[in-house]
């Protein structure tokens, strides 16, 4: 089973950036669609981003102008740019499979704060 760990948070002050890397265990088929989840305290799990091999890439609309999402099928890595960033962007960011399968793996925290 392909695990996923995700690294890159951190703390940054509103209007800020990050670069958020996910790297797979295993080879991630590029047919695969990846997306970035994340959990805000007290909220559910929701999609941030998804990337299908032919398609456009979803954004919430949240998050929309802001924040882009990428992969690099040779490394099993999946990327997510975040810029002007917000205090309600503050969660803890995952990236798995879309539509998600399989355990979580290991989050990201990022925290925008003054």
């Amino acid at each position: 089973q392909v695990q996923f760990v995700a690294s890159g948070g951190g703390l940054v002050q509103p209007g800020g950036s990050l670069r958020l890397s996910c790297a797979a265990s295993g080879r991630i088929s590029s047919i695969y669609a990846m997306g970035w989840y994340r959990q805000a305290p007290g909220k559910q799990r929701e999609l941030v981003a998804r990337m299908i091999s032919n398609g456009s890439p979803y954004y919430t609309d949240s998050v929309k102008g802001r924040f882009t999402i990428s992969r690099d099928n040779a490394k099993n890595t999946v990327f997510l740019q975040m810029n002007s960033l917000k205090p309600e962007d503050t969660a803890v960011y995952y990236c798995n499979f879309f539509p998600q399968f399989g355990s979580w793996g290991q989050g990201t925290q990022v925290t925008v704060s003054s």
